[in-house]
């Protein structure tokens, strides 16, 4: 006897255990307050939407959670479908996607993350809960330095315990003679990239038109260090070079070439150091758009979206039914083609 499905969506892909990680402190992360699993899961959303959250949710934390490797899980939908699926799984309350800083100084950098939900939770509740994990990133106290162990202690023999150990005779030995001044050489330590290298080196991380080789960035390190030296941060130069891109950059080198050039800041006058107590930066956790990728606060981007991917969602969502017009228009083109097809 053939046996029945209740339902016609398809059985949640099993997850490979070859599945790649995320670097650390990115990928996806788990919500707290969870209901436990069921089979009714997801039992509200489309199709192809229960099929890409029953896969997400059975993820571990750390898993990536790009498009791309997404797509290599689930080969029955592309890069473009499971985009789609995810930005209807943010707008349902499942998921949303966020950077935040790590490190002090100019070793700033972007971590990438994905809050998952078993269960929908409204746009209050994912800003309380970003505010909530925000707080607790600030207020982690940064690690404290190990002290040296101290080094363990030499056991006596038992033979000569509580006996005061006889002096060794020593030969003496010949030592050649040495200059006053010398002094003994040191193995010269390697020395990595500079910090003005490395900001050049992400550009293309941030933005792909922006992507320079090494050659690129040692040319261009010298440009780059005037703008350290003047007192800026990483950040800072990054979004000056980053900023109003045109859609197309023929030449990156020659592009962020003329932006260092033109867009040197101003010498400012060396102050005096920050003081002790002073309060440190505020960090705070950005939201992504799920669909373009654009960051801005949890209030900003209600369902995980911007103000302008929201419009297009909600005035353009799948529901829309097509004109009749432009069906009968295309019905006409099609009927014109034919027509020029048949042999004459």
């Amino acid at each position: 006897m053939a046996t029945q499905h209740h339902s016609s969506a398809l059985h949640t892909p099993a997850v490979s255990p070859a599945y790649p990680m995320a670097k650390p402190g990115y990928g996806k992360r788990s919500a707290p307050g969870q209901q436990a699993r069921a089979r009714d899961d997801f039992a509200l959303l489309p199709t192809r939407e229960r099929y890409v959250a029953g896969f997400v949710d059975h993820l571990p934390d750390g898993a990536a959670m790009s498009v791309k490797q997404l797509a290599k899980q689930l080969p029955l939908y592309g890069q473009q479908a499971i985009s789609t699926a995810l930005k209807a799984l943010s707008v349902a309350g499942h998921l949303r996607r966020v950077r935040c800083p790590v490190g002090a100084g100019d070793e700033t950098r972007w971590v990438f993350r994905t809050f998952w939900s078993r269960t929908a939770r409204d746009n209050e509740w994912w800003n309380t809960y970003l505010a909530t994990e925000n707080a607790t990133q600030a207020a982690a106290p940064a690690p404290a330095p190990e002290a040296p162990a101290p080094p363990p202690a030499r056991p006596e023999s038992p033979a000569v315990a509580g006996q005061a150990p006889e002096p060794t005779a020593v030969p003496p030995q010949r030592t050649p003679p040495q200059a006053p001044d010398a002094e003994p050489s040191q193995p010269a330590q390697p020395t990595g990239p500079s910090p003005a290298y490395l900001a050049l080196a992400r550009l293309g991380r941030d933005d792909h038109r922006l992507t320079l080789s090494a050659h690129d960035c040692t040319t261009l390190e010298p440009l780059a260090a005037q703008w350290l030296d003047r007192g800026v941060t990483t950040d800072y130069l990054t979004n000056a070079l980053t900023a109003g891109l045109p859609a197309q950059v023929d030449s990156p080198v020659g592009l962020i070439r003329r932006r260092l050039i033109d867009k040197l800041p101003p010498q400012l006058p060396t102050t005096a150091g920050t003081p002790a107590d002073a309060p440190a930066p505020t960090r705070r956790l950005l939201v992504e758009c799920t669909d373009c990728g654009r960051p801005g606060q949890p209030e900003a981007l209600p369902d995980g979206l911007c103000r302008p991917c929201h419009q297009t969602h909600t005035t353009h969502g799948p529901t829309a039914p097509p004109d009749p017009t432009q069906i009968t228009a295309v019905k006409a083109h099609m009927a014109n083609l034919r027509d020029l097809l048949k042999p004459v």
